[in-house]
Order: structure tokens, then C-alpha cells, then sequence
């Protein structure tokens, strides 16, 4: 821009954000109570302000302006004039330069200075005082963007849910490490692109990436003071913008040049996202955006609008009940979905989003607006069912179209393997699909999410390698992080130079996943545990960037992941064959055949479970089995028997039938095949997966 303008043209008031039209770029932005909003201008590496313009146009609670002749790479921030009047829930502060929520790309970070907080932070009026320091130096600023990008044949896989298994990974912990990457592209989107990594997925079975928060997100201060990060990105800058660090060449086009390479290898990418609280923190927090636009409009405040709401645990709430808070998060859920192609979302926190005044709401505006759009309806939603507030535990409550983290399959899969006593019905439930908590939502079994590990806690070579928690590199005194893993170190505490501990932990670490993909409803594996990578014990190891948290490649190469990821290949493949591990629907106690139950528990001695045996505390040995007509017309009939007794039981089979085994978690490398006995002995901590076929 040659000559820097002293006004703008009036614009629009839609679309929100900074949007180039290929003569210049409407500027919107939502205030109900602002007084006045001023468009301020950068130069390009955002360092100096050279112009400051009042947004002309108002309309609707939005204020808008045009500035002809502009281009995408304009860098700009605003700054929000009314009210600072706490105690009625106003915030504005022009001294402080705010962030454009609709911030479709960031230049810049924060630069931590009290100067960045609305109020004076020593002050014994806390934030009943203002501060009028100008924020600017210190604050990251928006850049124009232009989304035109060549998709050319790109189509969504869209795999079926009950064909899907779940990798969550890191963006940055996936690729940090990874030797065959240039070093500026190691931790970046670029990175994640690469054909071995996509090769890694596929072999392993993986049908769909979850990729932790790739919104721009905030350094926390509190975690910069002790030398720490905020690793896993949950508290977010902007619900528009790539996170830059994730960003090699700065341009977000690398988010759709991945997305594009993992569309054409049949692997669809879901993005976690943090729509339940944003990055400002409490009454007490700095002022970055939405705060400063229009704090009474986009939180929801206590009784004292002073305060805010904390039902998330960082201080803050969205207010999604307000209709202008809800379109911001609609509207970045289309752009991420329509300008990024990206498969779902997996939504943090979750049971936030459905929260009124009265508490959770599974009729929420929120979960309707998603169910009625053409485009986000079709897509993958997955909700984390719960939060800290008043009745904030929801699991199996979402309504149809949001599957769910499902945490009571993960402590009782953790706590059979451990060996624990009195699980038969809950492991029963879990491994079935949990329809005792989804079905009676006429849900299908795709609404559980199953994972045994995830990001928060430890991962699955820290199951079996350790009996507490070692969290004091995160600077609490261990204090952070569950009390209980569900775990166990069978024999040594960490790592251990004993073969037979090792090649134990080995073998509990196969039967877990056997389990995981022989149960109904969606798997989900954490990025590494196909290899063994190891948290040292760290079970929240939220503000670890360094190599705790990061993949070891050269885990995948030695030689017990080489054998650990060809097992978890076997387990796929074999999801992939038999209808009966991935079946669409609840399977039930109704004949298909004579004599040949859906779905049928059976114990060692060959017999089906009684009401007695049920309720045997002591019984650590189960066996489903389950049958399905194929198109054909033939009959599947699969049964995973599964031993956490500490010792090998000879089971019986259950019926006669041409049997094959299909894999045994105690001897990996042993060939499929037909068993000439009635029986098989399934060894200590182990699963063993058969397979038959009949004529019907």
C-alpha cells in the first residue's frame, strides 16, 4: 500500500474477519457494547503501527469497514474504546491491542509484560483498576491470508465408523525427532506429510490422524517462568489460525498440502479442538481479545459479572448461549472444514459446549446448529464428556452424531490386564460396545471412542512399566496428574535389563491391544505406543516440549517395535476381515442359527457364563463370541478369549466348530491356522483370537 489511507469506506458487517475481495478487504468484527473500534495497521513484520482507523460502519452489533486497494498480507490488530467497568462485566481498554478472533493467520507471540493485562497488576485494587499502558509491542497481530487453493481431485475417504481406528498424535511430538526430515520441517505440518510417517500409519492399520490442538495457542507465563511449555496446546489465540510454530514456511497452505497427501493415501484428518475457554483465564488474566471486544458478550460471567465462570478449570467459559459467541465457533468449524477439508473434530471438554445457565443440556443449540448443517452434519464429531462443573460427568449422554471418549472402557481394560478382580460384567459391557450406555440412546456402538492410553496420562509402555507417577520435572512436587494409573511394573520399577520382565511387559502390551481392536465401537490409539515410547513415568506431561513427550523413531527400527508394530498391523488386518469385531450395530443374545447366538460369554470350561458366574469376583477369565451372516450367505463365527490370570488356562473351546487361530498375544509370531484340538491353552496375561466359517 503506497499511500497509507486516513479512512475507510463503510464494508460490510459479513462476513466477521478480514476478508479480501481481490480490490481491497472488508474488515468486521462483532461488540454489542463497545463504544468504538479502531483498525490498526502494521508494517509487515508487524513491529510498528502506521495507521490507526475508525471502523465506520455499524450494524446489527457489528462494526465494519473497507479499505480499498489492500492485499492479503496486511497485518493489523484492533482496539476496542467503552466501558471499563468491572463490576458490570465490561473490560474495554484502548491502550491494549486486541486480536482479531477471526485471525485467520498470526504473526508474532506474546511477549509477556504486565502491560498485556487491562488492569494495573500490583495494584490493591487488582482488576478494579486499569492500566494504560499501550500493549502493542508486546501482542501478536493478524495477517490478511488469501485461501484460494488448487484441491484439484481431492475427496474426503470418508470411512465408515465402524471401519475407523483412531491415531491421536502431536504435530510437533510426531516429527521433532524424525531423522529423514530436513530440520526446519521437524515439528511442523510439512513434516507430518512425509510418505514414511504416512507408510507408518497405514501399516499399522490406523485409518484416521486426531491431531492435538493445532489452533493458535498461548505460551502460558506461569510455564515460561519455570523453563516449561504449554506442550499440548489446549488454550487457544485464535480459532482461525494454524498454530505458526506448526507452520515450517510460515504459510498456512501446509496444513492443505498435508490434509491433500493424507486424503490421497485414504486417511482422513480430525483436529482437536478448544471451544470451551479461550487463552485469557480468569477475571485476573491478561486482555488479548476476546476480553477486550467484549468480555460481558463472549464469557459467562458469576452472579458478580465481575468473575467469570469456571466451569473448564483455566478460569474462564465460553458463552455459547450467546448467538454471536456460537457463530464464531460455528463459523471456524466451517472454515477448518471447507477451507482445510479437514474429516471432524474431537471436541475438548465437550460437555462445556452444552452447558446453560442451568447446567448441561443435551438439547443445546450448539449440538442442534452442527446436527442441521449440510456439511459439518457429515462429518466426524467426537466429544470429551465431561468438565468440573456442576454435573460435569455426561458419558453417553451427547445426543446422535457425537461419538464419546469413553474412560470407563479405559480403567477397566487397564484394570483387567492389571489382573484385577470383580470385572467380568464391566470388561463384558466395554469390550461389547457399551450399550449400557450408549444404546439406550438408540446409539450405535461407533458413539464409544475405545482407547486404553491418550495424551492426558500415561502411555502404554508406562502401564506396564511403572506403579505410581513420576510428574516432578512439571514443577508441582508430583502433585499434578492422576493418583492412580491403573497400572503395574511386574517385577522392576522403569526400565529394566531384565529379559524376562521386558518380554513380559512385551506380551500385557499385545494382549491390551488385542482387546482394543477385537471390541465394538471405534478404537483409538496414542501416538507411540505401537513402539514402546516411554513418558519415564510422567502421566501429564502437558508442558513437556522435549524428547519425554516427542515419537523416538528409533523405537519403530529396534527390534521389539519392528515386532510390536507388525503385531498391531495383524490386529487391523483382522478387524478388517471379520464383520464381528467392527460390527455397525449392537449385537445380541438372538439365534442367527440354530444353537448359534450374535453374541454369546463363555468361560474356560467351554460353557456359556451363568447368572452365578457373572458374579464370581475371582474369575479373571472370559471368552465372547460372536456371529454374523455374511453377504454371501455363510456364517462368521469369531471368539476372543483373554487370560488375565498371571498364568497360562487351557480353555475349552466354545463349540464345534472348524476353528482357526487367528492371532495369540503370547506367541506373535506364530502362523494363523486350523486347530486339531478342542482345546487351547491361552497363556498368562494374554488374548487369543479364533475364527470359523460355516454354511448357514
Amino acid at each position: 500500500m503506497a499511500v497509507l489511507p486516513t479512512a475507510l469506506d463503510a464494508g460490510r458487517p459479513y462476513p466477521l474477519g478480514a476478508n479480501w475481495d481481490g480490490l481491497g478487504i472488508n474488515f468486521a468484527v462483532f461488540s454489542a457494547h463497545a463504544e468504538k473500534i479502531e483498525l490498526c495497521l502494521f508494517d509487515d513484520g508487524g513491529r510498528r503501527e502506521i495507521a490507526r482507523l475508525p471502523l465506520p460502519g455499524y450494524d446489527e452489533e457489528v462494526w465494519h469497514g473497507y479499505l480499498p486497494d489492500a492485499d492479503p498480507g496486511l497485518v493489523y490488530g484492533y482496539r476496542a474504546h467503552g466501558p471499563y467497568d468491572p463490576g458490570r462485566g465490561h473490560r474495554f481498554n484502548p491502550a491494549k491491542l486486541l486480536l482479531d478472533p477471526y485471525a485467520k493467520s498470526v504473526i508474532g507471540s506474546v511477549r509477556w509484560t504486565d502491560a498485556v493485562f487491562g488492569y494495573r497488576v500490583n495494584s490493591a485494587h487488582q482488576d478494579l483498576s486499569m492500566d494504560r499502558r499501550d500493549s502493542a509491542s508486546a501482542m501478536p497481530k493478524a495477517v490478511v491470508v488469501d485461501d484460494h487453493f488448487s484441491w484439484g481431485d481431492d475427496k474426503r475417504p470418508q470411512t465408515p465408523w465402524s471401519e475407523t481406528v483412531l491415531y491421536e498424535a502431536h504435530v510437533r511430538g510426531m516429527t521433532k525427532l524424525f531423522d529423514q526430515l530436513p530440520v526446519p520441517q521437524r515439528g511442523t505440518l510439512a513434516g507430518l506429510s512425509h510418505p514414511r510417517i504416512i507408510d507408518h500409519l497405514k501399516r499399522i492399520g490406523v485409518t484416521a490422524i486426531e491431531l492435538m490442538p493445532i489452533h493458535t495457542f498461548l505460551q502460558d507465563r506461569m510455564l515460561l517462568e519455570k523453563g516449561l511449555s504449554n506442550y499440548w496446546g489446549y488454550n487457544t489465540l485464535g480459532y482461525f489460525a494454524p498454530e505458526p510454530r506448526y507452520l515450517s514456511s510460515g504459510n498456512p497452505r501446509e496444513l492443505r498440502d498435508m490434509v491433500r497427501r493424507y486424503h490421497a493415501a485414504g486417511l482422513e484428518v480430525i483436529l482437536d479442538v478448544v471451544y470451551n475457554h479461550t487463552c485469557e483465564g480468569s477475571e485476573l488474566g491478561p486482555t488479548l481479545s476476546w476480553r477486550g471486544l467484549d468480555n460481558a458478550s463472549y464469557y459467562r460471567l458469576a452472579e458478580n459479572p465481575r468473575h467469570t465462570i469456571n466451569d473448564t478449570g483455566t478460569g474462564n467459559t465460553l458463552n455459547l448461549s450467546h448467538p454471536r459467541v456460537l457463530q464464531m465457533v460455528m463459523d471456524s468449524l466451517r472454515y477448518w472444514a471447507e477451507t482445510y477439508h479437514v474429516d471432524g473434530f474431537r471436541f475438548d471438554l465437550g460437555l462445556t459446549l452444552g452447558r446453560q445457565s442451568w447446567g448441561f443440556d443435551h438439547e443445546a443449540s450448539f449440538f442442534h446448529v452442527i446436527r442441521q448443517d449440510p456439511l459439518l452434519s457429515q462429518l466426524k464429531m467426537i466429544c470429551e464428556p465431561w468438565d468440573i462443573g456442576p454435573g460435569g460427568y455426561q458419558l453417553g449422554n451427547f445426543p446422535p452424531g457425537f461419538s464419546e471418549w469413553n474412560d470407563r472402557y479405559r480403567d477397566a481394560l487397564r484394570r483387567y490386564w492389571r489382573g484385577d478382580g470383580g470385572l467380568r460384567p464391566e470388561l463384558a459391557a466395554r469390550v461389547g460396545g457399551s450399550g449400557d450406555l450408549f444404546n439406550p440412546h438408540r446409539k450405535k456402538p461407533r458413539a464409544s471412542i475405545n482407547y486404553i492410553t491418550c495424551h492426558d496420562g500415561a502411555t502404554l509402555q508406562d502401564l506396564v512399566s511403572y506403579q505410581g507417577k513420576y510428574n516432578t520435572a512439571n514443577g508441582e512436587d508430583n502433585r499434578d496428574g492422576a493418583s492412580d494409573n491403573h497400572s503395574t511394573n511386574y517385577g522392576a520399577e522403569g526400565p529394566t535389563d531384565d529379559p524376562v520382565i521386558a518380554g513380559y511387559r512385551e506380551g500385557v502390551k499385545r494382549a491390551m491391544l488385542a482387546a482394543l481392536m477385537g471390541s465394538l465401537g471405534t478404537p483409538m490409539i496414542q501416538m507411540g505406543d505401537e513402539a514402546g515410547r516411554t513418558q519415564k513415568g510422567n502421566n501429564n506431561a502437558y508442558c513437556q516440549d522435549n524428547e519425554l513427550t516427542w515419537m523416538d523413531w528409533t523405537l519403530v527400527e529396534s527390534e521389539r517395535g519392528q515386532a510390536l508394530t507388525a503385531f498391531m498391523g495383524r490386529l487391523a488386518e483382522a478387524r478388517r476381515r471379520f464383520t464381528t469385531l467392527r460390527h455397525d450395530r449392537y449385537m445380541g443374545p438372538a439365534e442367527i442359527a440354530p444353537g448359534i447366538r450374535e453374541q454369546s460369554w463363555w468361560d474356560e470350561r467351554g460353557l456359556e457364563l451363568s447368572p452365578g458366574d457373572w458374579e464370581n469376583s475371582d474369575a479373571r477369565l472370559l471368552c465372547l463370541r460372536r456371529a454374523a451372516r455374511r453377504t454371501d450367505g455363510r456364517i462368521e463365527i469369531t471368539a476372543l478369549m483373554m487370560n488375565a490370570t498371571g498364568e497360562p488356562v487351557l480353555f475349552n473351546l466354545p463349540g464345534d466348530f472348524p476353528w482357526q487361530m487367528v492371532y495369540d498375544t503370547a506367541a506373535p509370531d506364530a502362523a494363523p491356522g486350523p486347530l486339531k484340538d478342542k482345546s487351547y491353552s491361552v497363556g498368562d496375561r494374554a488374548a487369543v483370537l479364533l475364527a470359523a466359517e460355516i454354511d448357514a
